[in-house]
């Protein structure tokens, strides 16, 4: 992307994001990593009268081998975090989500906004207010519900008890004290209990395995009894390549709470493309995240929540199709919205 559109669309998410005169902004990067980003940001700063300035951490010692989110590198530089807590926003272009130091800036009242996306991405999915909205309108149903159960015609039927962990929503800016968002973001999630998350998911041809980014090309059975993962298996003939992987890649980490069930809820971009792990590489996945009427549940660490689960061990898994069930109202059908202020005008 051209500098200076780059720099617009920077400008364009601090506005949301209210920066302002008076404000320190800190926008974070590593190695030789996204130095675009941080001109665009800086450029963006300046242009909104705050004061700005960019910290870049060293090139991680290992990058190889399986990806370990909660390790940050900043617990190595305690003079980096107190600079962080004393700033008003981060902008945080290294992926510091599930580190305690993140939660430690963020108790501080900073707020953080995460940018690792490719910049045409960032642009396509702009976040909007009115996209805000229909997010926390899902997130107050998500709030009052005790329980959720998701459905899909190939098998999937899984409950979850819900009100131990807070539910959060990300619509990709933030500008209120100590909170983190991603750009771009557009879904609702919360946790079920430690021990409440029963009964089987079937994934499907489609649907997605991150941080694989990937999509399932054979269907994967998952048995899940009292929070954990019991048993993974490829569909009806017990095998697949894709179970194998999945199975493996958990194995690897040499941790049990890798097999915890973590986050879940659902996506509400209409504007995301189901198949963007075609584009771009896929980034990170948040399109993937985001679509609209996608079903997401996640495995591994709950500390984002408050839970007690950090394991490095971590997949999101988006899935089409499903429907799920807060007290037995249905919420998605099929993939489709039901309640119409969570919907885009255009499909009320």
């Amino acid at each position: 992307m051209d500098q200076n559109l780059f720099n617009d669309i920077c400008l364009q998410q601090l506005t949301l994001s209210g920066v302002h005169e008076g404000e320190t902004v800190v926008v974070l990067t590593r190695g030789a990593e996204r130095t675009a980003y941080a001109d665009a940001f800086l450029w963006a700063i300046g242009k909104l009268g705050a004061t700005g300035y960019h910290m870049r951490l060293p090139s991680p010692p290992d990058a190889s081998g399986a990806w370990a989110v909660g390790d940050s590198g900043l617990g190595r530089i305690p003079l980096a975090v107190d600079a962080l807590k004393a700033a008003d926003m981060v902008v945080d272009c290294t992926f510091l989500l599930f580190s305690p130091e993140q939660f430690a800036i963020q108790d501080a009242g900073t707020r953080i906004l995460t940018a690792v996306e490719p910049p045409e991405l960032l642009a396509r999915l702009m976040p909007t207010t009115e996209l805000r909205e229909r997010v926390e309108t899902g997130a107050e149903l998500l709030a009052k519900a005790s329980t959720m159960r998701i459905t899909s015609p190939h098998g999937t039927d899984v409950t979850y008890r819900l009100g131990m962990y807070p539910t959060m929503s990300e619509y990709g800016y933030t500008d209120t004290p100590g909170r983190w968002d991603h750009w771009p973001a557009a879904f609702v999630f919360t946790g079920g209990a430690d021990d409440g998350v029963d009964g089987r998911i079937v994934l499907a041809p489609g649907d997605v395995l991150l941080p694989f980014n990937t999509y399932v090309q054979s269907p994967v059975e998952i048995t899940v009894e009292e929070g954990f993962i019991r048993d993974i298996r490829g569909g009806a003939a017990g095998n697949g390549l894709d179970a194998d992987l999945l199975r493996s890649y958990i194995e690897s980490f040499e941790d049990p709470r890798g097999y915890g069930m973590s986050h879940v809820g659902w996506g509400l971009d209409e504007r995301a493309h189901w198949h963007g792990l075609t584009q771009f590489g896929g980034g990170m996945g948040m399109e993937l995240r985001s679509f609209y009427g996608n079903v997401m549940f996640s495995i591994g660490p709950n500390n984002e929540l408050g839970g007690p689960n950090d394991t490095a061990c971590h997949f999101d898994i988006p899935m089409r199709g499903n429907s799920l069930y807060l007290d037995d109202e249905l919420i998605v059908d099929a993939g489709e919205l039901t309640v119409p202020e969570m919907k885009p005008v255009t499909r009320r």
